[in-house]
């Protein structure tokens, strides 16, 4: 799978092969001072290609297929869903730990109201310049493992 990131102001849109947003990276841009000028420090050093220490990845964790307004379903239907949705969890609990991931938040969706997110920090290997092709070098392993997990 080919990886792609779009830079949209702060942070960047991560698509997948076929151009759809596979999640989301939010680099750490450090402590920012004064924080009146957070916007311009941050365009500057995304211009300057400073480097950053790493950043969280949000990306889908599950979709329910059940909290849609025109649902009209059965019983076995929603048993299917929600059995589906343990297992896809398991794997997420068995990816968290394997990768090493100490920290995460769950939230809604803020395009589907159907789906919760995932965030977690990613560390990377060395301080890597706010640069497209460099940050996804960096973030490029989570993603396959991501990916080969069957998570995304």
């Amino acid at each position: 799978m080919l990886w792609k990131l779009d830079l949209d102001e702060e942070f960047f849109r991560i698509y997948d092969s076929k151009r759809l947003i596979a999640g989301y990276f939010d680099p750490d841009y450090g402590e920012i001072f004064p924080k009146d000028n957070a916007e311009q420090i941050i365009s500057s050093m995304q211009k300057n290609h400073d480097p950053i220490l790493g950043g969280m990845l949000m990306v889908p964790l599950v979709k329910f297929r059940l909290f849609d307004t025109d649902l009209d379903t059965i019983l076995s239907n929603v048993q299917e869903n929600v059995s589906r949705v343990s297992k896809h969890l398991e794997k997420w609990f068995n990816f968290t730990s394997d990768a090493q991931i100490k920290f995460h938040s769950i939230r809604i969706s803020h395009t589907d109201q159907d789906m919760l997110t995932i965030t977690f920090p990613i560390i990377f290997s060395k301080p890597t310049p706010l640069e497209k092709n460099k940050l996804m070098n960096e973030i490029f392993p989570i993603l396959d493992l991501l990916q080969k997990s069957d998570l995304l």
